[in-house]
């Protein structure tokens, strides 16, 4: 009776950690989310105004969490996404886990080593310019939550 009580309990409660939303900067709106997609398709129409994306974390920042790259789905492409003033990191074990993130696109070109770093220290998907810079689209969020 005792061990059936006790399954129980562990079972109730990897459920409840398996719903929980972890939660980093500011509270996102209630703003319908934009396919993740369409932004990385036309990511010069959203770097204006704050949109709210979803996405699987393809990979993050090991050491601090100040960084993770967010795909529509896993294995597709994705973009890089900071924080905004660095004022808050995500766990450093977030990968695979489905984010929401609401903040505003950027689109810059990386130097070459620049691009260089992001891809050998971070482990960056860049899509390289014969010169070896690479037009790189981010995400400064200033909220995320992030979902097992």
């Amino acid at each position: 009776m005792k061990t059936a009580v006790a399954a129980t309990l562990l079972l109730a409660g990897t459920a409840l950690l398996a719903d929980t939303v972890v939660k980093r900067g500011a509270p996102l709106s209630d703003a319908k989310p934009t396919p993740l997609a369409t932004v990385l398709a036309s990511p010069d129409e959203y770097l204006k105004d704050a949109v709210l994306v979803e996405g699987v974390i393809e990979n993050v920042c090991e050491m601090k969490g100040c960084w993770m790259q967010i795909a529509p789905e896993a294995g597709k492409p994705g973009m890089r996404v900071t924080f905004k003033d660095y004022g808050f990191f995500v766990p450093t074990d977030s990968k695979g886990m489905k984010a929401r993130a609401e903040g505003v696109v950027e689109v810059k070109t990386l130097t070459k080593a620049q691009a260089d770093h992001l891809e050998h220290e971070d482990g960056a998907k860049l899509t390289r310019n014969a010169d070896g810079t690479a037009r790189e689209v981010a995400f400064v969020a200033n909220g995320v939550e992030l979902r097992k």
